[in-house]
């Protein structure tokens, strides 16, 4: 664990010999829910996973984000630890920032991993849907706005079969801080819609979608991978929204698959 100049807190994993991999969690979690990825691949490559401005351990701020914050935040850790031309993977808020990241300087990194998530803007719908999150954490705090949100992340199957990992994901969720949490709503409603530069990604990749994903549908998923120039669009069986977590096999088997194949 380190800190660096923004404070936000980095954590590696592996030789920084190795390539790198950079993983950026989803909302509300942290870069636990990223555990089954870096056991897996801490051996081979160096694992760079971090917290999230305000969320985690990372300090919340004034909580006035935006996803510009966001990606210059992933700069700056590319900056202290110049590892060269890392694997970026990010999940749901997480694949937006990368998303927004391949826009600006996509030549800094070799591949690019998108785990249900989406490079569509807010529709007007969205946005009201966000400010109503917003509306309920001031009115009934942000344990309400967590409860109603996360079971919607994972497939019903996950919830049962792996009660005590659930229940652990959901507890640390419950402490997130408000005003970090009513921060990334805000930083999500005012993205940008990085469709458009979908088919000018020129590196490896991958889209990863969960099967019953109601949040980034395998068809919304499937129709940005074929935007992607020469992607690789897969289907994790018996998975909802957040698929690295709840069929790891099957993921970290796709991930090294497709690294393997592009010798990264």
């Amino acid at each position: 664990m380190t800190i660096i100049k923004s404070n936000l807190e980095v954590f590696r994993s592996g030789s920084p010999n190795n390539r790198a991999i950079i993983f950026i969690h989803g909302f509300p979690y942290d870069h636990l829910m990223w555990n089954h990825q870096v056991n897996e691949f801490m051996n081979d490559y160096y694992c760079i996973a971090y917290d999230v401005r305000g969320l985690g351990e990372s300090p919340v701020g004034d909580g006035q984000y935006t996803m510009e914050l966001f990606v210059d935040d992933l700069f700056e850790i590319l900056d202290v630890y110049k590892p060269f031309h890392p694997v970026l993977c990010g999940l749901s808020m997480g694949g937006y920032i990368a998303l927004r990241a391949m826009e600006r300087f996509g030549e800094k990194f070799s591949g690019l991993i998108l785990c249900d998530t989406k490079p569509q803007a807010d529709t007007n719908e969205g946005k009201i849907k966000r400010a109503l999150g917003i509306k309920m954490i001031n009115e009934e705090g942000v344990e309400k706005f967590v409860s109603d949100f996360v079971p919607n992340c994972f497939g019903e199957n996950f919830r049962k079969k792996n009660f005590a990992e659930y229940n652990t994901i959901l507890q640390r969720s419950l402490n997130s801080n408000p005003t970090a949490v009513k921060g990334c709503l805000l930083a999500m409603a005012g993205r940008t819609d990085t469709t458009e530069s979908l088919s000018s990604i020129r590196i490896p990749s991958m889209v990863i979608c969960g099967e019953h994903d109601a949040l980034s549908t395998p068809q919304v998923m499937k129709e940005m991978a074929s935007r992607i120039p020469g992607s690789r669009f897969v289907l994790v069986p018996t998975s909802g929204h957040m698929s690295p977590i709840e069929n790891h096999d099957f993921v970290n088997k796709m991930i090294r698959n497709f690294l393997a194949a592009y010798n990264l």
